[in-house]
Order: C-alpha cells, then sequence, then structure tokens
C-alpha cells in the first residue's frame, strides 16, 4: 500500500508510504484521495490526520514518474489537493523530516498543519528550473506571509519548521509539537474537530506593504543574481499574482508559468542535472545491495594542499584521519594549513568553534607508514609520478590490514599498474579528488581491472558521507575528465596560433558561461603541469599535433599566478589577470615562425572548437567503455570543471544543439588547415547516433 488508512477512536490517520522520501506518485496520490473519502463518508470519524511514514512527510513528486502519463494521471496533485481542500471534516497535515515540494503543497491544501521540530520545508522546484505547479506560490504567500514565501519560493531552500513558525502573523503552521508528533496531533484534531467554518488556505488574503515598490525591488534584486536562469523572476511574478489577482486568476497565472518554464532549454538542462547526479551513484554490473566495507578510520598519505584538502572531507563527516608525511615540516605546514582554513569558515560564521575543536580533534599525524596499518582506507596524494606511487604502495601492501582499501589519488597514472605494486590489486581503487579538495564536489572513482565490487561499493557510499558527486571511470590516460580537457586546451592553443590572444579566447568561454576560461585555468592550475604532460605525449604519441605556444611560454618561466606571470601578468597578492605585452609578441613571433597570417575569429567558433572538443572526445571514451553513460561526462564537467550549469553539460548542450548540427559544425573544422582534421573525424558513437536520428541523453 502507498498510503495506510487506521481509524483511532474519532480520527482517522492516513499515513503515505511510498519510500524513499512518500513521493506523491499516481498510486500515492489515489491511495490518499481514495483515504480521505473512505474517512469523510464514515459517521464515526470526526476529523483526519494525514502524515508521512519513514523519515518523510513527502518530499514532493515522484521522480521516477518525471516525464510519464502517471505524472499527470487523475487523481493529479490539483485534484488531490481539492479533494483534501474541500473535505467536510478538518484535516491536519503532521509534519515531520522532510515536507517539500508537493508534499508542502498538500500541506496547505489541508485545514491544519502541525509539525515535528527540525522539520525541512521548502519549495525547491526553482532548482530544476521550475516554479511550484500545484499551487504553492499562491498558498505560501498567504499562510506564512509574502516576503518569506518568496525568499522561500525563489531560493528554493529548506527552513526549519520551528524557525518558520515563528514568523509574525504565519498561519502556516498553527502548532509546533515535541515529543511524539502523532499523539500531539491527535490531541490537536480532537480540539479542531467541532470548529466550523473549516479554515482554507485560498480564502486568505496575501497582503504586502506598498506592494508595487516591493515586487519593483524584488525584481531587481532576482534578476541581477539569477542571470541565465529564468525560473527566479517566474517564480517571483507567479507570487506577485498571489497579491494581485483572485486565487484562481493566480492560480492559472501559476500553471501557465509552469507550463511556460518546462519548455526552455535551462529547465531541461538543470532537470538533466538532477537525473544526472543519481544516475552517476549506479554501476551496471554492481547491485545496489552488494555488501560494503566498513570504513571508521582513515589514513591520507602526503600533507600538501591535495592531502590537506582531501583529509578536512572526511574530518568534516566526522571520520578520524592520520595524515602521513615523510618530514616533520611538511606535517606541521600541512596541520596549519587545515587549520588556517577552518579559522576562516570560523571568522565568518561559517562553523561553531566547538565544531572546528571536534574536527581538529580527530587529526593524528605521523612520519611512520606502522603508525596507519588499522586504517580501513588508506589515500595517497603524492608527487604525480609513477615511481613515486610505486613506492608509496608497495609499503603500503606491507603494512596495511588484510581488506584495507587502498586508493590512489592519480590524476592520468594507470592505476592497474599501481595495484601491480601490490599482491592485493582487487583492493586498490582511483580516487580522484579535484582541487581544492575540500571545496569540489567531483570524485572520479577509477575502476581498475581487478577491483572488488564491493570496494567500488564502499567508495561510492562514502563519496556521499563526505558529500561528493562521484562518477566511476574505467582506466585511460587522464581518465574522464583530464582526457576530455586535453583536446578542449589543444584547441585552444591552435586559436592562439590563428590570431585569438589569450583574453579574447577566455572571454568568450566565459560569456558561454564557463567559470573560467581555458588560459586562465591554466594560469592556477600551473602551466607547467600541462608542460609535463605533453613533453610524455610527445614520446608517446608523436603524431599528435599541439601549439607550441603553450611550451614557448613555460620557456620563459610564466608558470601562471605562482610565478606571477603566465598567459597573463600578476599583481602580488592578487589574482587578476592582466593582458601580457610579452606574452603577445610571443605569439606574433610564434606565428610568423610558423608561417601564419593571423584571422578574425568569432566567439561563436572558439566557443564550439572548445565545446565540441569536448563531446567528440567523450563520444569515444563512451565507445570505449571507461565512461558508463553520457550523463556521467556531464556530472564531471558540471561539478569539476566550471561547465554552466544552465547547458547541463557538454553532452546535453550537444544534444540541445543538435547532433547533426554538431557534426556538420566539425567538418568544418576539420578543412582548416591550421587544425587537427584527423580529430574532428566524428567518434563512431557521434556518427551513430546522428544517423540514427538520437541523441546523448536520451
Amino acid at each position: 500500500m502507498t498510503a495506510t488508512y487506521e481509524v483511532r477512536g474519532t480520527v482517522a490517520v492516513i499515513t503515505l508510504s511510498n519510500p524513499p522520501v512518500n513521493g506523491l506518485g499516481y498510486a500515492t496520490r489515489k491511495a490518499a484521495a481514495e483515504a480521505i473519502q473512505r474517512a469523510e463518508e464514515d459517521g464515526e470519524v470526526k476529523a483526519i490526520i494525514i502524515t508521512g511514514a519513514g523519515k518523510a512527510f513527502s518530499g514532493g513528486a515522484d521522480i521516477k514518474e518525471f516525464g510519464t502519463p502517471k505524472a499527470l494521471a487523475e487523481p493529479n496533485l490539483h485534484s488531490l489537493i481539492s479533494v483534501a481542500e474541500n473535505c467536510s471534516k478538518p484535516i491536519v497535515a503532521a509534519i515531520h523530516t522532510v515536507c517539500m515540494g508537493g508534499g508542502l503543497e498538500l500541506a496547505l491544501g489541508c485545514h491544519y498543519r502541525v509539525a515535528a521540530p527540525g522539520a525541512k520545508i521548502a519549495l525547491p522546484e526553482v532548482k530544476l528550473g521550475l516554479l511550484p505547479g500545484a499551487g504553492g506560490t499562491q498558498r505560501l504567500p498567504r499562510a506564512l506571509g509574502v516576503e518569506p514565501a518568496l525568499n522561500m519560493i525563489v531560493s528554493g531552500e529548506p527552513v526549519n519548521s520551528e524557525l518558520l513558525a515563528m514568523v509574525p502573523g504565519q498561519i502556516l503552521f498553527n502548532r509546533i509539537i515535541e515529543g511524539d508528533l502523532i499523539d500531539g496531533a491527535m490531541v490537536f484534531a480532537k480540539e479542531m474537530a467541532d470548529v466550523r467554518p473549516l479554515p482554507k488556505v485560498r480564502d486568505l488574503k496575501a497582503r504586502v506593504a506598498n506592494g508595487e515598490a516591493f515586487f519593483q525591488f524584488a525584481r531587481n534584486m532576482v534578476g541581477g543574481m539569477s542571470k541565465n536562469f529564468p525560473a527566479p523572476l517566474r517564480c517571483l511574478e507567479a507570487v506577485a499574482a498571489s497579491v494581485n489577482m483572485k486565487f484562481d486568476d493566480g492560480i492559472k497565472a501559476e500553471r501557465e508559468g509552469f507550463v511556460a518554464l518546462m519548455m526552455t532549454p535551462e529547465s531541461k538542462a538543470l532537470r538533466h542535472a538532477f537525473f544526472a547526479e543519481r544516475a552517476a551513484s549506479k554501476i551496471g554490473d554492481v547491485p545496489d545491495d552488494t555488501p560494503v566495507r566498513k570504513i571508521a578510520k582513515v589514513a591520507v598519505i602526503g600533507a600538501g594542499t591535495m592531502g590537506g584538502g582531501i583529509t578536512m572531507n572526511f574530518l568534516n563527516a566526522g571520520i578520524p584521519v592520520t595524515m602521513l608525511e615523510t618530514k616533520q615540516e611538511a606535517l606541521d605546514r600541512g596541520v596549519a594549513t587545515i587549520r588556517k582554513n577552518y579559522e576562516a569558515q570560523v571568522k565568518k560564521g561559517k562553523l561553531k568553534e566547538e565544531k572546528y575543536n571536534e574536527r581538529m580533534s580527530l587529526l593524528a599525524t605521523t612520519l611512520s607508514y606502522d603508525a596507519i596499518g588499522d586504517a580501513d582506507l588508506v589515500i595517497e596524494a603524492v608527487f604525480e609520478e609513477l615511481g613515486v606511487k610505486e613506492s608509496v604502495f608497495k609499503q603500503l601492501d606491507k603494512v596495511m590490514k588484510p581488506g584495507a582499501i587502498l586508493a590512489s589519488n592519480t590524476s592520468t597514472l594507470d592505476v592497474n599498474k599501481i595495484a601491480s605494486f601490490t599482491d592485493r590489486p582487487q583492493d586498490v581503487v582511483g580516487m580522484h579528488f579535484f582541487s581544492p579538495a575540500n571545496v569540489m564536489k567531483l570524485l572520479e572513482v577509477v575502476r581498475g581491472e581487478k577491483t572488488a565490487k564491493d570496494v567500488l561499493a564502499t567508495v561510492m557510499q562514502l563519496a556521499k558521507k563526505i558529500r561528493k558527486t562521484a562518477v566511476v571511470s574505467g582506466v585511460c590516460d587522464g581518465f574522464i575528465g583530464n582526457r576530455m580537457i586535453e583536446q578542449y586546451s589543444r584547441q585552444a592553443g591552435f586559436l592562439l596560433d590563428e590570431g585569438c590572444s589569450p583574453q579574447q579566447v577566455d572571454k568568450a568561454a566565459e560569456r558561454f558561461g564557463f567559470a573560467m576560461g581555458p588560459f586562465r585555468m591554466g594560469d592556477l592550475a600551473g602551466n607547467d603541469i600541462g608542460w609535463a604532460i605533453r613533453k610524455r605525449r610527445y614520446v608517446e604519441k608523436p603524431n599528435l599535433n599541439y601549439s607550441k605556444s603553450a611550451d614557448l611560454l613555460c620557456e620563459m618561466g610564466r608558470y601562471g599566478q605562482k610565478t606571477q606571470a603566465g598567459w597573463y601578468d600578476y599583481q602580488a597578492g592578487k589574482r587578476d589577470a592582466i593582458p601580457s605585452k610579452a606574452v603577445e609578441q610571443m605569439l606574433e613571433m610564434h606565428r610568423a615562425a610558423q608561417g601564419i597570417t593571423p584571422r578574425q575569429i568569432t566567439d561563436e567558433e572558439i566557443v564550439h572548437r572548445l565545446v565540441f572538443a569536448l563531446v567528440n572526445e567523450a563520444a569515444h571514451l563512451l565507445e570505449e567503455g571507461i565512461a558508463q553513460r553520457a550523463s556521467d561526462v556531464d556530472m564531471v564537467y558540471l561539478t569539476g570543471y566550471g561547465f554552466p550549469l544552465w547547458r547541463g553539460g557538454p553532452m546535453c548542450y550537444a544534444d540541445t544543439f543538435g547532433l547533426y548540427n554538431v557534426v556538420q559544425t566539425m567538418k568544418r573544422f576539420a578543412r582548416n588547415p591550421h587544425d587537427d582534421a584527423n580529430f574532428w573525424q566524428p567518434a563512431p558513437l557521434l556518427a551513430r547516433l546522428v544517423e540514427q536520428g538520437k541523441s546523448f541523453t536520451e
């Protein structure tokens, strides 16, 4: 049963029961509506309570039904709310833990609402590029007040029930119940059993002082903060309708806004990202019920920037960490950096002093491998060189207890080779964090040929605990993200050869929506890192073409922000990228030496050469089985490489652009004598999808 019915004396208790969050799918809506009608027809029943089983009142729509006929089948959510609102007996929504989206809209359709403290209350539809579509923009301003309701609807952020109960004049919650929620709701329901008329939120007035001035100020604020996202302003206009229109007209305006937003590319991209994040946690041949290993203690090898950042993730999650270094000075520097990061959070009010002390108490340090042997997971974050990794993993193989997971933070090296340095390759996995590791959401989980399924299941579960978005990659040079970014960077180099300046390429990429263009990104990461990779490529893949401009830059000692000179000039203590005359002269001399006459290049060509380079290389990765699904590629780029969220990732963008159009554009690029014609041959998967009229993400 997706909703259970029970009569306790004179009160009927209807419990939504659709795990994990009591999503309001068709079966649940139908069962709930039938239960309300059953209670209405029972002469012994004087009042009704609606609550949720398990760990939620209701999280809203059932995501499994998104885009299917069941999502709109009768009774739809509007119909269920109407059944509740027009019931002749008082209905009390007993809210706990989670009440979001359609769950809150249902509660607002009930006559009364009581809540346990700490319940998370939200209308998060804006995060999917939508607005609440079942009366939320009309009822919440009436029940809570226009300004706090607007803040909730436009941000989509959850607010604790007890805080909302403190809003002056609100009737969102009639009572906050300490102790047993249902017992308290029973008492309240009996008190209200004979009160008439039954209150309806729709009958209230939504009022705000100086309404027109208030909404104009809000438009300016929301418009400035929601560039590239149409939903927040649409949400605002729907809330304005609650003030300026009759209820039924406001509902109609809300519906029109919802339907319009559903068709926007931004909403499609956000919904794609929503489902992509959930899909990424699934591994095709690793069942959901695979037993996982217990991770109660972690060791990290290396106390540098990456090692310290990795350590903080586990401290934040309450997991003890022992950090190992070869020298005491390096350990001291690492601990000092962690302290400094936490102290900055305390100073900004983002972390309480007691939490800071609690986290630091979980950190231990050592200079000896013998001290980490009892850890359940060890992550090495040492220099990116295979010989160094070999030394570390041979040591770990000697000291780590049986069943411990041995992880490498390598960003490009062969995880199978690393695993071969041990006698337990089944316990070895790649855990590629992105810098700064305590901030960036992405975690590439690299599956070796012999990595055990329970190791993968454990790491994927652990990623959620440390609040990372984990994406599984097979073993190849650079895995998913860095293998693709190499082609992006090659195109950026060719664009310089042909006449672009670094700032022109960066500005075009940033106008498209990237957090940072390729040359600013190179300066931040360190241009010497890419130089080292290219030197390896010149030996391993002598037929692969690169612009030599980046090598010339490094030969000038311009490694980026750390040397105050890279593709841009930098001033001490500042990150502002200042166009460089020296770089401009170097590029002019380089073009002349190559016999290249500079040409004018449009922003559109710049963006499409960069983005379609990502797309074509990703298609190769999918064909080879390195990435499981196209949406995984999008998650890598949305969470690790600053790809614009409202475009949904490179594969989603390619689908929106049209794969036929992508291939036609690539054919034009292949005719460019200064580009790499071989690279622009469509990957087999891309060519096949175009031939079949399909897309990457359908």
